[in-house]
């Protein structure tokens, strides 16, 4: 229509000549000249202000949308980057005691426990009160199950930890679901379940305000991508709309005064090589920072978390700490702004020993580096219970040794972060001072 406009308007049809003067200065309603009689378009003809014979003119109903830019006031920024200084402390990393119901059901069953609201809170109740905790935990990601609860006195989980100065975190999002739905007829089929998205924006801003007034000041958000043997995927559809869904969400959280998480977990499962991981976590990377940025969120008020680049954990060649070291850094030095403060690794199916191995060779590599604008630390859930579970089953009178257990896993990572960490020994060695009853007397609620 607007090639049209232009074709007829600058003809050399006398009429046309006389209406574009006579116009020049004021608002006009043109008629074009069309055989298909279309209806009447406005036109806002301005007075051109470049020495140009030929006059401006402006489709009114075509014209641009009013975009409304999201920005944060000066306050709103300084509450993001406190946030952050508090979790990104040296020789601290994050707990992730996230776990849904269900995958925490599933690991009380593997000990002969029922999956019970009672059961999983004295089982968090045993990780949170643990002594020392808050040497090496600077965060702890709580599901909304845990949020909700309390230890045997009473004390709100959410209340103890701040207590000892660890800041709270939210898992936010509903789950991941197929990107294309299943037919009703086989909705268990199984290309359905190769590219998952992330649900759980519609009501997030009542949630988050609702998280943000009882305690919590940052928040996570997962998005999860499979690899398979036939080399398409991730989609770049999938890549895309996850990386839109991040963006989006850590808009609305900075906008109520909560750190996002944004998490990006190429998922380590199968047979792959290590340069397929990095091709991936780049591409994934990539997307996401350009949505992030589109969407003008403060990157120096997110907290990145994601995976390392690996080998799949069936692949016939495992990769070693410094192999590992070399790809994840290179990576993110290409594909991450160095404006973002942190950035949390997530073990993603590592053994435990495995995971601190890699987080440091990652950071002693990172070390020697000109130039090391993040903070490299762990965000792990299960690395770090890695026999907790299994030594507790339930009984108080466990309750010392499994405490122990999780406290060695906690120093092996802090040691990592730092580039210190040497061999399980020489972190027993360091915590053999540190006697815990086995009675469980020693839970303390600060």
């Amino acid at each position: 229509m607007q090639r049209s406009q232009e074709n007829s308007f600058g003809s050399n049809s006398a009429k046309n000549e006389t209406m574009l003067k006579s116009a020049q200065n004021s608002s006009a309603t043109i008629a074009m000249p069309n055989h298909q009689n279309p209806p009447p378009v406005h036109v806002k003809i301005q007075k051109q202000t470049n020495g140009s014979n030929k006059p401006l003119m402006t489709n009114v109903l075509n014209k641009e949308p009013t975009v409304i830019k999201f920005e944060l006031s000066l306050s709103e920024e300084q509450e993001l980057r406190d946030t952050v200084l508090k979790a990104t402390q040296p020789g601290k990393g994050f707990l992730a005691a996230d776990d849904t119901n269900d995958a925490m059901g599933k690991r009380l069953n593997g000990v002969g426990l029922e999956n019970t609201p009672e059961n999983r809170r004295r089982y968090r109740q045993l990780l949170f009160t643990t002594p020392n905790l808050h040497k090496h935990i600077s965060a702890v990601i709580l599901y909304d199950d845990t949020f909700r609860q309390a230890t045997d006195n009473g004390q709100r989980f959410v209340d103890l930890l701040r207590r000892q100065n660890i800041q709270v975190a939210i898992q936010v999002d509903m789950g991941i679901v197929p990107l294309v739905p299943p037919p009703t007829t086989s909705p268990n089929e199984p290309q359905f379940n190769r590219e998952l998205v992330t649900r759980g924006l519609d009501d997030l801003a009542e949630r988050i305000a609702e998280y943000k007034k009882n305690g919590c000041s940052i928040a996570k958000w997962y998005s999860g991508y499979r690899m398979y043997d036939d080399s398409k995927t991730p989609s770049q559809l999938v890549i895309e709309h996850n990386a839109m869904l991040l963006a989006r969400y850590a808009m609305i959280c900075q906008r109520n005064g909560i750190v996002p998480i944004v998490e990006t977990d190429v998922i380590c499962e199968g047979n792959h090589s290590l340069e397929k991981c990095q091709e991936v976590t780049g591409r994934v990377l990539f997307h996401v920072f350009r949505a992030l940025t589109t969407h003008n969120v403060l990157l120096e008020g997110i907290i990145l978390k994601t995976n390392m680049v690996t080998s799949g954990l069936s692949a016939p060649k495992k990769s070693t700490p410094e192999e590992v070291a070399i790809a994840t850094l290179g990576t993110l030095q290409r594909y991450v702004p160095s404006s973002v403060p942190m950035v949390g690794f997530l073990s993603g199916g590592l053994e435990a020993v495995t995971a601190s191995e890699y987080l440091n060779a990652i950071n002693q590599l990172a070390s020697s580096q000109p130039f090391k604008p993040w903070q490299l630390t762990f965000c792990y859930g299960r690395a770090l219970q890695a026999g907790v579970l299994e030594l507790w089953k339930g009984f108080s009178e466990n309750v010392g040794a499994a405490q122990k257990t999780f406290l060695h896993r906690c120093r092996a990572n802090s040691d990592a972060e730092k580039g210190v960490y040497e061999s399980e020994e020489c972190v027993a060695n360091a915590l053999a001072s540190i006697v815990l009853p086995s009675n469980g007397a020693n839970i303390r609620y600060y």
